[in-house]
């Protein structure tokens, strides 16, 4: 049977959000989880590809009520446009909202892709009604760790490419231009290396006493004390940064426990933007939901 779909508005901070219920059939048992989908920027609850639109549907069809909306500033919501650093005002109304017009949920899972799942990372801790998180590609990028990535992920795969040494054989390849690539991520990579202590062994002087942006996270995230599902795809340089970050010495531990799970597929691009990995995601998500 097919999810039952109608609108909701809601304010926040003296602006109108707009959004999507996608409820169960009539003959489904009411949930006590419900999903709140998270849409990064710039974009609308739609979703690329109507991937938000067509994840909603599926998971309310298995029998989970979803909320998708529009950030203030964003769709048809009203108010300024602003990053995903200044959502949580928006998070907690629409959970608000949800809660209000879906009484049997009890449990709220965020679901985030890119900029929108590390937004759900900071913000989860701060809210108790927050069960679940899953995150997709979450964006960590920082100068260094975007060029640590290409020279990782990207060049070294590159070496292995047939196409790359048939361009090389017929005298196609523009050597001048990879080795300015190249040498600007290098270049990059040290400058971040060097701003952490000076030539002579002294410390160098800090530029910005702010946290950074996987500083945030990584507090965020170590503060929720729900469960977690991520899911990377294996060819997107932007999960490959994320999985890099949480490889380091001070994620190794909180990545290692049993509330987090981890899904990978391999060939997959940021926004999972063929039909099989898009439903590979969606049943994905609905397993992890049944296994609570």
């Amino acid at each position: 049977m097919s999810a039952i779909e109608r609108g909701i508005s809601f304010a926040c901070q003296g602006c109108w959000l707009y959004g999507v219920l996608s409820l169960p059939p009539d003959s489904s048992p009411p949930s006590q989880r419900g999903v709140v989908l998270v849409v990064g920027g710039p974009q609308y609850r739609v979703g690329s590809h109507r991937q938000f639109t067509l994840l909603a549907r599926e998971l309310a069809r298995q029998g989970v009520p979803v909320l998708r909306f529009d950030y203030r500033g964003m769709g048809d919501s009203e108010g300024e446009m602003r990053d995903f650093l200044n959502v949580d005002a928006d998070l907690q109304a629409a959970i608000d909202a949800f809660a209000a017009s879906v009484p049997a949920v009890r449990e709220i899972v965020l679901w985030g892709l890119c900029d929108a799942a590390s937004a759900a990372m900071l913000y989860a801790h701060r809210d108790p009604r927050v069960a679940g998180l899953v995150l997709l590609n979450p964006w960590a990028r920082t100068e260094e760790g975007e060029a640590r990535a290409y020279l990782k992920h990207y060049y070294l795969s590159r070496l292995m490419q047939a196409g790359l040494w048939r361009k090389i054989a017929r005298g196609q390849f523009d050597y001048a231009a990879a080795a300015r690539s190249f040498l600007q991520l290098c270049s990059s990579v040290l400058r971040r290396g060097n701003a952490a202590g000076g030539s002579d062994g002294a410390p160098a002087q800090p530029a910005s006493t702010a946290p950074s942006l996987p500083e945030r996270m990584l507090a965020g995230f170590s503060r929720f004390q729900g469960r977690t599902l991520i899911i990377i795809s294996g060819a997107d340089l932007t999960g490959r940064e994320f999985s890099d970050m949480a490889a380091a010495p001070a994620w190794r531990k909180l990545m290692r426990s049993q509330r987090i799970s981890r899904q990978t597929l391999p060939q997959a691009d940021h926004t999972f933007s063929r039909p099989d990995w898009r439903d590979q995601v969606a049943q994905w998500t609905a397993d992890w939901l049944r296994r609570w």
